[in-house]
């Protein structure tokens, strides 16, 4: 019986092909340093092959609407109930005032999303009142991106009013929504959404509502949530589970498909006690994070060729050092961001454009402002 090595394993991928999930878990747990060494390097040389040594950024503002949510997830900091202190829910002008904030200041992307929250309806109705927040903004900037309301929020949307995903999906994209975050991914896996979060919706209906997305003409991003409870062996399958998405989506000839990865290492300085106890940390493992990074970039770089870390849950030099990890972004300015920085997050909220500038040309590498799907901005 042959028996596969790293170094296999990697020229295999430098010379192209896919990694089975057995190969990207034998990278994933692999302990040794100079073998780890070896890992980072392929990745850096399959980004540079990939994506180019140009790092992207994009100038952005993040807008969660309100923290009123209906789940209790177990990683969340950022949920309130209704009546509750420090819930909020921000009314139209509120909105508004964030977004012209944004465009003075550059931004060319609005990324929306916010809690599940039941009282959240215009005439009796969920869908109305997504797509008033979405023309609210549309009405005045018509030339901002919308990133805007994750799988989770459609079906929420969907079951409120009793509408199959796909019209939801069509209703906000033919209001003014440019593309939607791969966001409440956490890890692709029933077994830990069952602890994660159990009221969130299951790993096939995340697939189905993003691969409805992707044949209605929708861009979505794709996310991990990582270091908490999970497996190596179910971070794979999250991975073979976007891979196979992607590859649906381009082999199908969908009109649109995933634009980027992001890892998102778990922050649990005040997540919910039960979750904090178990994974016995208040931040990520850097190192973790880095080996995911590069073997995420190795597994899946074929098909998706943007990878970002996040400057919010890793700090900058933390973002920093995934950049030559397999990343070839760093992200967007966010301008405000509460979720992660609710639970904890040492990386601040908002990033001037010259920090992110200044960072990659410390790493030798030019740098571009992107928009949203990944063009390139004068």
């Amino acid at each position: 019986m042959t028996t596969v090595t790293v170094d296999a394993i990697l020229e295999r991928a430098l010379m192209g092909y896919d990694l089975s999930s057995e190969d990207g878990l034998l990278l994933l747990k692999e302990t040794d340093p100079g073998a780890i060494a070896a890992i980072r390097h392929t990745a850096d040389k399959l980004r540079q092959q990939q994506a180019g040594d140009m790092v992207t950024y994009v100038i952005n503002r993040n807008i969660n609407f309100t923290n009123i949510c209906e789940q209790h997830c177990s990683f969340c900091a950022f949920r309130r109930d209704e009546g509750q202190k420090g819930a909020y829910w921000l009314d139209w002008e509120q909105i508004l005032t964030k977004v012209k904030d944004a465009v003075h200041r550059g931004a060319t992307e609005i990324c929306m999303q916010g809690g599940l929250n039941l009282q959240a309806k215009v005439n009796g109705k969920s869908l109305s009142y997504y797509l008033k927040l979405v023309e609210t903004i549309k009405q005045e900037f018509p030339q901002l991106h919308l990133h805007a309301f994750s799988p989770q929020e459609v079906q929420f949307i969907a079951r409120e009013d009793g509408l199959e995903w796909s019209y939801v999906i069509s209703a906000l994209a033919e209001a003014g929504v440019d593309s939607m975050p791969g966001t409440a991914a956490e890890v692709l896996d029933d077994e830990v959404r069952r602890i994660l979060c159990p009221e969130k919706i299951n790993t096939a209906t995340w697939l189905e509502i993003v691969s409805t997305a992707h044949k209605l003409g929708l861009h979505t991003t794709s996310t991990m949530l990582s270091g908490h409870i999970e497996t190596p062996e179910q971070q794979i399958k999250h991975l073979e589970k976007l891979r196979s998405l992607q590859q649906t989506a381009i082999n199908q000839e969908y009109r649109a498909h995933i634009t980027e990865f992001i890892l998102l290492p778990f922050v649990g300085k005040e997540a919910p006690k039960t979750l904090r106890r178990r994974v016995g940390r208040d931040q990520p493992i850097l190192a973790d994070a880095l080996l995911l990074t590069a073997v995420a970039r190795i597994f899946l770089g074929n098909w998706i060729s943007n990878h970002q870390p996040s400057w919010v849950k890793l700090g900058l030099e933390g973002a920093k050092e995934a950049l030559v990890w397999g990343c070839n972004d760093i992200g967007g300015t966010l301008m405000e961001e509460h979720i992660t920085t609710m639970a904890g997050a040492i990386g601040g909220t908002c990033m001037e454009v010259e920090t992110l500038q200044a960072t990659i040309t410390s790493l030798g590498r030019p740098y571009k402002q992107r928009n949203t799907l990944y063009h390139h901005l004068q």
